[in-house]
């Protein structure tokens, strides 16, 4: 498993990664507001967050995770490879590069959730809001020390 930084030809591909991610886990989103979500992801959170890449094989992304500072404001692995240790390599590789790490996950995705928790994690606060305003509340979560 190679974890590197993403490049301009990946672009693409992790937005692929993202939908099929989100279309699996985040049952509390309509296709409506999945599609009212993909320019953010596109054109924000993927250029101007520092995202690491997962691959087994060079050019083919498993997965990929994108941070601001110590938080990690995105993780997601292609559904076909969750269960493999993708997520919690990344998270180590963050882990590693920034120390203590601290993410907001949403309330309705029990399964990131649990997920965080069995990488660490623990609730340190609550929001009733996502960071756009909209209803969808988040868990603040920071790892053990």
């Amino acid at each position: 498993m190679i974890i590197r930084l993403q490049t301009a030809e990946d672009h693409l591909q992790l937005v692929a990664i993202w939908l099929d991610a989100v279309r699996a886990t985040h049952h509390f989103l309509s296709e409506e507001e999945i599609q009212s979500f993909l320019p953010l992801v596109r054109d924000v959170c993927l250029t101007a967050l520092e995202v690491w890449v997962v691959e087994d094989t060079p050019g083919e992304p498993l997965g990929f995770m994108g941070l601001d500072g110590a938080k990690v404001e995105a993780l997601f692995v292609a559904p076909a490879h969750h269960g493999r240790g993708i997520g919690r390599a990344l998270l180590a590789h963050a882990e590693a590069l920034k120390g203590r790490l601290t993410v907001d996950v949403n309330e309705q995705n029990p399964e990131a959730v649990a997920f965080y928790k069995r990488c660490g994690f623990t609730q340190t606060g609550r929001s009733d809001l996502d960071g756009m305003g909209k209803p969808f509340p988040l868990i603040h979560m920071a790892q053990v020390p």
